[in-house]
């Protein structure tokens, strides 16, 4: 069988935003065995999009390109790079010497004959223009994941992820503490997730709003359990970051809270269910070492109002 690598090894709301430009590949050549170069954690995320065969565990320090891919066998047929506008991850990919490489122009391989690379671009967007422009037929908006099959632990909760990939990113934990006791005060059930890291942060956002013991799942929920929580929540509220994504893709509905990059960049299609706190300013870090000024303008009051409003929605449809 003729084998198809894709490169993006990068986190979960990476992978999640490029499932429209997996899923084109996997239209247009069906009867290739579709491998992703990504970190083996994501696995089971892989398998659920319906169309990856195989992952390759491949990943390096942060969101930098891997120094090498473990390729076996004859080189690919095609080798896509979903992971970046390059150079590197292109002479990446070039290393495995496939017949054919699809990926974006850069002046420093001029015999490219991709497309050119547009920073403000929205992800899902870029990855599937990229395809469109090889001839290859893609929908941004096909980004719907099938509901997993596991039971929630905590169905119709208020999902909070206080956590994200930087703390530029991350709300500050007091007010999605205040938040969770107005939601409490309410008489909805509020949970807190967090990955492996971010222990702390989950514990203090408990301790701050009072939240049993069995309301808190941190440590980094498998999939199977996350999915299954976020897929039966009342609503996700949280940075930009994979949870957020992965709401949108089990059709949850979700407040997300922008700083420093903007929704035109990364935010949830337009849909009654989604609300994008976003106030407008000059670009940040996205991998900063402090809570991003724009972040900061939101306030707990903005994301009630957003939760409110998501109801009523929610209920007209």
């Amino acid at each position: 069988m003729p084998r198809l690598l894709v490169l993006r090894a990068l986190g979960l709301g990476d992978l999640l935003a490029g499932v429209p430009a997996l899923r084109a590949l996997r239209r247009a050549y069906p009867g290739h065995d579709l491998v992703l170069a990504g970190p083996e954690e994501l696995a089971p995320v892989a398998a659920a999009t319906g169309a990856v065969d195989r992952l390759l565990p491949a990943a390096g320090p942060g969101r930098t390109v891997p120094r090498a891919l473990h390729w076996t066998g004859p080189p690919p047929e095609v080798a896509v790079d979903l992971h970046g506008n390059g150079p590197s991850s292109h002479r990446l990919l070039a290393g495995v010497r496939p017949r054919r490489l699809l990926a974006f122009a850069h002046p420093d391989l001029p015999r490219g004959d991709g497309p050119p690379w547009y920073a403000e671009e929205h992800e899902r967007d870029r990855w599937c223009r990229l395809l469109t422009a090889y001839g290859i037929a893609a929908d941004p908006t096909d980004l719907l994941l099938p509901r997993p099959r596991a039971a929630s632990p905590a169905p119709g909760a208020v999902v909070l992820h206080p956590g994200a990939g930087a703390p530029s990113r991350c709300w500050p934990v007091e007010r999605y503490a205040a938040l969770a006791r107005r939601l409490r005060e309410r008489g909805l059930r509020v949970v807190v997730t967090g990955g492996g890291a971010e222990g702390g942060l989950v514990t203090r956002l408990a301790a701050l709003a009072g939240l049993p013991g069995t309301d808190v799942f941190g440590g980094g929920l498998p999939y199977d359990r996350l999915a299954a929580l976020v897929a039966e929540a009342h609503a996700v509220v949280s940075g930009d970051t994979g949870v957020a994504h992965l709401a949108v893709a089990l059709a949850t509905p979700t407040v997300t809270l922008f700083g420093p990059v903007p929704p035109s960049r990364w935010g949830p299609p337009a849909h009654p269910r989604h609300r994008a706190l976003w106030h407008p300013g000059p670009d940040g870090d996205p991998h900063g070492r402090a809570v991003d000024p724009a972040l900061l303008r939101i306030t707990t009051t903005e994301v009630l109002d957003a939760l409110d409003t998501l109801d009523a929605l929610c209920e007209a449809l």
